[in-house]
């Protein structure tokens, strides 16, 4: 039986929609139709115009809340519940859930497949100390029991599927396929790179350890950060050295990142890094906190240091603003280094687990 028709969920608040629009768009033009299922805060309409565009994608849109955002597991179970009946009414081949919990407790009655791209029990491990509250710990159990019950799921990086499982507890290693980008082609890129260093995501996330830029800031190193503040919950810090932008769309950020900064990233967790993609494709130099996501990704070429040394970011970056040819160079080295991340090759390593799933339900069915 081969894959035409996918149903996946997605959110329009991160990264997740960037992954879901990119495979999405891909598999469109491997023949795969995509029904795209929201919850969460609606697109925006720039982002409803985005997918009005690619004929192999239809867009529905839920009221259902955010996993880690949701008042409670019966609110979840219903998301879950309203997107098994959705793959019905569509008669889709598969579903794709962008959140593990929406298979926790739910009758789906066609192969599922589980990518994680974050979750609050790896983050937990990752970036604080001492038991979690309980608003985490019945939102864990539920991606832990969607985890479990999923036909295979899938992680962006080796050390986020290590994670995942040791964390998880799970019986088998998760399927990776690694995240990639369509290569976005800046309008007018700098030869020389912009006098900073640069920084974007969710700058209110205690894991994207931007406390420790700040400080690194304060001893002289200029960075610019782009990103929301105040995440959805109320949290965040104020920043006394960083220069912050805000959220800027996607033409504004590209046109950041074509002006060539160092990009740096401080992060205590990252389970693959979208915005450090991005900047490599375009040939920033990248400062990175030396954890195994970054590692694994990008050890051949970036300038690593320990998350939480703030002289150690510092001194990296204002070396490289010292240095510009060898800043150039491991510009270069970043761009080379991204172009096996690829929305082509996300696409092809999805298709081969969609086979794979299909093939082994069909299977088990038949036996």
């Amino acid at each position: 039986m081969s894959v035409r028709r996918i149903l996946m969920s997605t959110d329009a608040v991160g990264g997740v929609w960037t992954y879901a629009i990119d495979l999405s768009r891909a598999l469109g033009e491997a023949g795969i139709e995509t029904i795209l299922v929201t919850t969460g805060p609606g697109p925006s309409d720039a982002q409803r115009r985005t997918v009005g565009a690619i004929e192999t994608i239809r867009l529905i849109e839920t009221d259902a809340p955010l996993d880690w955002l949701a008042p409670d597991a019966a609110s979840i179970a219903t998301a879950g519940q309203r997107i098994a009946a959705l793959a019905r009414s569509h008669d889709v081949d598969l579903v794709q859930v962008n959140a593990p919990a929406l298979a926790a407790d739910v009758a789906f009655d066609r192969p599922v497949v589980a990518a994680t791209h974050s979750c609050l029990a790896t983050w937990w491990d990752a970036v604080e100390t001492g038991p979690m509250p309980a608003d985490f710990r019945w939102r864990v159990a539920l991606t832990q029991a969607g985890l479990l019950a999923a036909d295979t799921v899938v992680a962006p990086s080796h050390a986020f599927a290590a994670a995942t499982r040791r964390v998880h507890r799970l019986p088998v290693m998760p399927h990776v396929v690694h995240n990639g980008r369509a290569s976005v082609r800046p309008a007018t890129r700098s030869e020389t790179g912009a006098d900073h260093a640069f920084t974007a995501g969710r700058l209110w996330d205690r894991g994207k350890n931007l406390v420790v830029l700040d400080r690194a800031a304060e001893l002289g190193a200029p960075i610019v950060a782009a990103g929301p503040l105040i995440g959805p919950g109320g949290d965040g810090t104020p920043f006394d050295h960083l220069t912050c932008l805000g959220t800027l769309d996607p033409a504004a950020l590209n046109d950041r990142i074509a002006a060539r900064p160092i990009f740096v990233s401080a992060a205590l967790y990252e389970p693959f890094g979208l915005a450090i993609l991005e900047a490599a494709q375009a040939g920033c130099a990248l400062v990175l906190s030396d954890i195994p996501t970054f590692r694994e990704v990008w050890g051949d070429v970036a300038c690593f240091v320990p998350a939480r040394d703030v002289a150690g970011f510092a001194d990296a970056i204002k070396r490289l603003l010292a240095d510009p040819a060898e800043r150039a160079r491991r510009g270069e080295a970043a761009a080379k280094a991204s172009r096996q991340f690829t929305a082509t090759a996300m696409r092809d390593g999805m298709i081969a687990v969609y086979a794979s799933v299909v093939r082994s339900v069909s299977g088990r069915a038949a036996a």
